[in-house]
């Protein structure tokens, strides 16, 4: 990790544990807004505003957090709007990196960096913590707008309404309570749930976190029961593209890697019914992965030493 702009020591995955052995996430240090005219975000940030060819994303394919972003904006049609770039799925001793994975860019054309950290320590010199993706990078002051996924999602759908090409609303006003509701449980029990299961340095930590992994599937597989499409009803949302990018590689890495082995989620036919559903949506088949996915998640040394990818599961239900 970053200690006042300098990486400091070897990247390791667990980020913080408290006194029970469970895995604590890091905050985003980057915080910055986007909004049609530059007026202040949604809660008083500081915004820049929103131009074509003035932004662009960087991100892992592997990484949920940074694929949402990615979903983001290929379901409000930004791909012409904003830039991407994506780093090699395997993670290095500093972390994230450029390389030359398939599907990834071996170069960085931005700043010229060679991993992940340059763009932080670009962006301010003494920043301190890990350097995560997705970022969101302003090409006129080359530093970092937001390294917040969930920001970054609400700023591609509001900040960017004017470029967008097909009218799609991931926040719509009406719907706000219940996503913001919905949302809570997702990262709590599920998106952020699957890294407590699999980063645990206890028993306690890992049974707790599983059981409320599993608690949440069978909650959204009771809520796809009556037949509708996406989970707040027939029109995609926010907690949608929350949902599909830890359900899309929960057989591909977490049933193994991270021991979340109860159950997987082709035992759950609503569950199933729903990656079908959102992988059909012209643009999102495109943010996926499974060869990222798999590298990178082991690839992580103190989980699987020998770096050994598993040939399975069988994805070819879902077209993998």
């Amino acid at each position: 990790m970053l200690v006042d702009g300098k990486w400091d020591a070897e990247w390791q995955p667990v980020q913080a544990a408290d006194a029970k052995g469970r895995f604590v996430r890091q905050d985003s240090v980057f915080r910055g807004w986007i909004t049609p005219d530059g007026t202040p975000g949604p809660e008083g940030q500081n915004a820049l505003p929103a131009a074509a060819g003035r932004y662009h994303l960087i991100v892992a394919y592997i990484c949920p957090w940074a694929s949402r972003t990615l979903m983001a904006r290929a379901l409000k049609g930004l791909e012409e709007v904003i830039s991407i770039s994506v780093v090699d799925p395997r993670l290095s001793d500093q972390g994230w990196k450029f390389g030359d994975f398939p599907g990834s860019n071996p170069n960085d054309e931005l700043i010229g960096t060679t991993h992940m950290h340059g763009f932080y320590t670009h962006s301010d010199p003494h920043v301190s913590g890990r350097a995560t993706v997705p970022v969101l990078w302003d090409k006129h002051s080359n530093r970092i707008v937001n390294n917040e996924s969930a920001d970054i999602l609400r700023i591609l759908n509001s900040g960017f309404s004017k470029f967008s090409s097909t009218g799609v609303d991931l926040y719509p006003e009406a719907m706000r309570a219940d996503i913001d509701a919905l949302n809570i449980q997702l990262y709590d029990n599920l998106n952020n749930g699957v890294y407590k299961a699999g980063f645990a340095s206890t028993q306690f930590a890992y049974e707790e976190a599983n059981d409320q992994i599993f608690a949440m599937l069978d909650k959204l597989e009771d809520l796809l029961s009556d037949g509708r499409r996406f989970l707040l009803g027939d029109a995609i949302t926010e907690s949608d593209l929350r949902a599909y990018v830890t359900l899309i590689r929960f057989d591909a890495a977490y049933v193994g890697l991270f021991k979340t082995n109860r159950r997987r989620i082709a035992d759950y036919p609503n569950l199933q019914r729903f990656l079908k559903t959102t992988l059909d949506i012209p643009g999102i088949r495109d943010t996926v992965r499974i060869d990222h996915i798999k590298a990178g998640y082991y690839s992580i040394k103190s989980l699987n030493p020998s770096g050994i990818v598993p040939a399975g599961p069988d994805l070819s239900e879902l077209g993998f």
